[in-house]
């Protein structure tokens, strides 16, 4: 019998990048991690938040992301919580990345980290920043998403 594929299971997500950004496009890069970040990401002990994605000699390094050590982490290991991570994607899709990001206004944002397969995936996403009055526009779409809400569910009752 074949095996069904995995689907992804959520670790982290950046839910303040869909508030400060426009997403062009997005990717799935891998993570190379060590041991005891892999038994953090299992626990949940993650925040990438304030994270964001440099290109430094064409890779792509994932800095600003925190992993916090679980207390019985092993002891031959000094874990550091917020250490640069490599991504890893494929050369040709760097290339076009590093082109786009060199255009005024284009950053590189990670939306989520996620299992895959047995690997953490970290989806990676090309993305514009938004202006005051964009952040503004969210805010008040929001609101009257809640209101509306709010009245059908009154009604309901």
């Amino acid at each position: 019998m074949a095996k069904k594929p995995e689907t992804p299971s959520r670790i982290a997500d950046n839910k303040k990048a869909a508030f400060n950004y426009f997403f062009e496009e997005r990717h799935e890069a891998g993570v190379v991690l060590q041991g005891w970040e892999v038994k953090a990401l299992r626990e949940g002990k993650v925040q990438i938040t304030d994270g964001y994605v440099v290109i430094k000699d064409g890779e792509l390094f994932l800095i600003g992301c925190q992993i916090n050590p679980l207390r019985t982490a092993s002891t031959h290991v000094s874990p550091e919580a917020a250490r640069t991570r490599k991504l890893l994607l494929k050369k040709d899709e760097i290339r076009r990345l590093i082109g786009k990001v060199e255009q005024k206004g284009y950053t590189l944002v990670p939306l989520n980290l996620h299992w895959k397969n047995g690997f953490v995936k970290c989806e990676i996403a090309l993305a514009k920043g938004k202006a005051e009055h964009d952040k503004r526009d969210t805010i008040k779409d929001r609101e009257g998403k809640r209101e509306v809400e709010r009245a059908m569910k009154s009604r309901n009752r």
